[in-house]
């Protein structure tokens, strides 16, 4: 009895290490995924300009976004002209049921450090959250829309009405999978003490 015990417990404990060993397989993948997407539109929006692509393993963070979905952040780098590195934020959606990536969004680090007219205190500030409510918002309007893809290059920061901070900026979609992009424009609000976004559009 006690040798039949000692065989189901084993037998229990080889199956979870095969559970966990596999769903971290399947996190690897779906990671792998949405950068190889996010390569692609890194290379779409700077063309030559972006070579060597690389990912820092480490800052990837996977947090599930809804029943099916799985929300990916992280950092990487790519050799710009001159060969300078540069290093940006990017961030995706993942179907964890059909392995579809969606809502790739790429920040380059260096593009708030230019000098500005306008320079706000970003402090509390995460401009990727706020992209990321606009692409959200655009997928409410066109639940068939495939690859979006925001362009850091055309953002912009202006002041708003009460002290808020405005984001503006412009980005690609695809009305439904395997259509050409089409191009839309997204603006959202900040209240710059706490953060908070309090309200976002977007228009084609």
């Amino acid at each position: 009895m006690a040798a039949r015990k000692l065989s189901l417990v084993l037998l229990f404990v080889g199956l979870s290490a095969t559970g966990v060993v596999h769903a971290q397989a399947e996190a690897a993948k779906a990671a792998d995924d949405c950068e190889a997407a996010v390569t692609e539109a890194v290379k779409r929006m700077r063309g030559k300009d972006a070579q060597d692509v690389q990912y820092i393993k480490a800052k990837r963070s996977l947090t599930p976004s809804a029943e099916d979905e799985t929300s990916l952040k992280g950092e990487g780098r790519y050799r710009g002209p001159g060969g300078r590195t540069v290093p940006f934020t990017y961030g995706c959606a993942l179907n964890t049921k059909t392995g579809a990536t969606s809502g790739v969004v790429f920040r380059e680090l260096a593009a708030l450090t230019e000098d500005k007219p306008f320079q706000p205190d970003l402090t509390n500030v995460s401009v990727s959250d706020c992209e990321g409510a606009a692409v959200a918002s655009l997928k409410s309007k066109n639940p068939r829309a495939g690859r979006i893809v925001l362009d850091s290059e055309s953002r912009k920061l202006r002041p708003a009405q009460d002290e808020r901070i405005a984001l503006e900026g412009r980005g690609a979609f695809e009305r439904a999978p395997g259509m050409n992009s089409a191009p839309f424009t997204y603006r959202c609000e900040l209240e710059p003490r706490s953060g908070r976004i309090l309200s976002v559009q977007t228009s084609l």
